[in-house]
């Protein structure tokens, strides 16, 4: 007994306190002290800790700590199961090795077969050198493992120190990426090796930190400002989704009551070439503060995230008027197709909320595959079986009235307050092109735009022509959203779609 406490004890202290203290003073916690907050108290039952690495090499085999550098095991959160590595940066600064990697694989196994979600909080220097090939071989089980759970459980990666080659690729193939700001940084290749291929000059920030990554290469879902944050963003996220595929969301409780909001009587301009600010929008539908955004500082012309409404998670994707007028282009296209595809993998209902001009033009956007990426959300939503319901709030214009989860691509329910306006583009470029040569003839060229003008949008700068077709099932008014949002999922919860027998789409990458 006695021996087995002592080696207990070892394990427990990593690499030895001056590591440990050399940890703390860098503003970071250690691998068992993210697993304690992260987990409910007294819930954690380590596996592995007592392994080693197998290593003879380079004088290897004087240098052996228990675990290995990585602490694995499972718990709870929030009484719900959940398995977990933390990778232990005092040990061979958290390097990879065989060992570490196969106490990593047997986890994710068991969470598969458990059904409950993996999390990794990454805190590793790389492949350990050491052990060469052995350790590559050890991300690729990894690598292999993460796509085997992918659609099956909630995979969610905490990036809380550096994360660089073969390591970054695990995390980009989980739902979620969560990177601590001024500790973490994750890239290929890092700043040495760029310098010497491009003779660049930069930092390990700049290059790959949690700012890089949340706003210029949409990497990162969400950012911390420290551990304890990103403990917390972790816990938050998964009261929004549920253990697995094949269960459904945890349900708060809820009783109905006056849903009526005055307040998004006054949120549209009167004008519809005029911004406004579709958060307002989103707080005037959802349960309070319950809204979740997700990759906030990323392609900001469209909104996504999760919310409560009537106590039920729901997933929400929303154009945003504030920024680049709510246009479509490469960037909001790919986030939201990835929010989408994540949403219906884990049976989230989807409320999607309209006001989009169209796609963004222009060679830039041509010459980065905007047809592509545009695709890629069309597919999203065509693909997707949770219940999905959009309101148009003002503009829906060409293929990107289609794009944005229209009736036509599948959608439960389709509303539309007064103000939308659905049509093939604005009045004033239908006009330009429908009546291009009576305005030409016209003496006051001007007039007789505005007069045509006038015209095209009598006949469809409105929702009446679509909801003639059926194409909106009701157009709301804009105070009754939220009570009719509460009925409208209520009346489609137990939605079942049959698919056609097939190995896998081809979504357009």
């Amino acid at each position: 007994m006695k021996e087995l406490k002592d080696k207990i004890a070892l394990s427990h202290l990593g690499g030895g306190q001056k590591r440990i203290d050399k940890q703390h003073a860098k503003g970071k916690l250690t691998a068992r002290e993210r697993v304690q907050l992260l987990l409910d108290d007294d819930s954690f039952e380590e596996i592995g800790g007592l392994v080693t690495h197998r290593t003879k090499d380079f004088g290897m085999e004087d240098q052996k700590f228990y675990g290995d550098g990585v602490v694995t095991g499972y718990g709870t959160i929030a009484q719900r199961l959940v398995y977990i590595f933390a990778q232990d940066f005092t040990v061979f600064g958290g390097s990879l090795s065989e060992t570490h990697a196969e106490k990593i694989c047997k986890v994710m196994d068991l969470a598969i077969k458990a059904g409950a979600p993996i999390i990794g909080l990454n805190d590793s220097g790389g492949a350990r050198i050491q052990e060469g090939v052995r350790s590559l071989g050890g991300y690729a089980d990894i690598f292999y493992r993460n796509v085997q759970a992918s659609g099956v459980v909630p995979q969610i990666s905490a990036i809380m120190g550096p994360c660089a080659g073969g390591a970054v690729y695990s995390p980009a193939m989980t739902d979620y990426t969560i990177m601590v700001e001024g500790s973490s940084y994750m890239f290929v290749t890092g700043p040495n090796v760029v310098k010497t291929v491009t003779n660049e000059e930069v930092t390990a920030e700049d290059l790959g930190g949690a700012s890089a990554h949340s706003t210029k290469s949409g990497v990162t879902h969400l950012t911390a400002q420290n551990d304890l944050d990103c403990i917390l963003k972790i816990k938050r996220l998964l009261s929004y989704l549920p253990q697995n595929c094949e269960e459904k969301t945890i349900d708060l409780p809820f009783e109905f009551g006056n849903e009526i909001r005055e307040e998004l009587e006054t949120i549209l301009p009167d004008t519809s070439n005029k911004p406004y600010d579709m958060k307002d929008v989103i707080a005037g539908i959802v349960d309070l503060d319950s809204f979740f955004e997700i990759h906030e500082n990323y392609a900001d012309n469209i909104i996504v995230g999760y919310a409560r409404l009537g106590g039920k998670s729901i997933g929400i994707i929303a154009n945003q008027p504030f920024s680049l007028a709510g246009v479509l282009d490469v960037e909001s296209s790919k986030k939201a197709a990835r929010f989408v595809r994540t949403c219906d993998c884990f049976n989230v209902p989807m409320l999607v909320l309209v006001d989009v001009p169209g796609f963004l033009p222009g060679t830039d956007q041509e010459w980065q595959g905007i047809i592509l990426n545009g695709a890629k959300l069309l597919y999203a939503f065509s693909e997707a079986t949770v219940p999905r319901i959009s309101v148009i709030t003002r503009k829906a214009y060409g293929g990107a009235y289609d794009v944005m989860n229209s009736k036509h691509i599948g959608a439960d329910f389709n509303f539309a307050w007064p103000q939308a306006e659905i049509a093939v583009m604005g009045a004033k470029g239908a006009s330009e092109i429908i009546f291009k040569k009576e305005i030409s003839e016209a003496k006051d060229k001007t007039a007789k735009l505005k007069e045509k003008e006038d015209e095209y949008a009598a006949l469809f700068a409105n929702p009446y022509s679509a909801a003639d077709r059926g194409f909106i099932d009701e157009i709301i008014e804009p105070k009754a959203t939220r009570r009719k949002l509460i009925k409208a999922f209520s009346a489609i919860q137990n939605k079942v779609v049959i698919r056609p027998a097939r190995k896998h789409g081809n979504i357009p990458l």
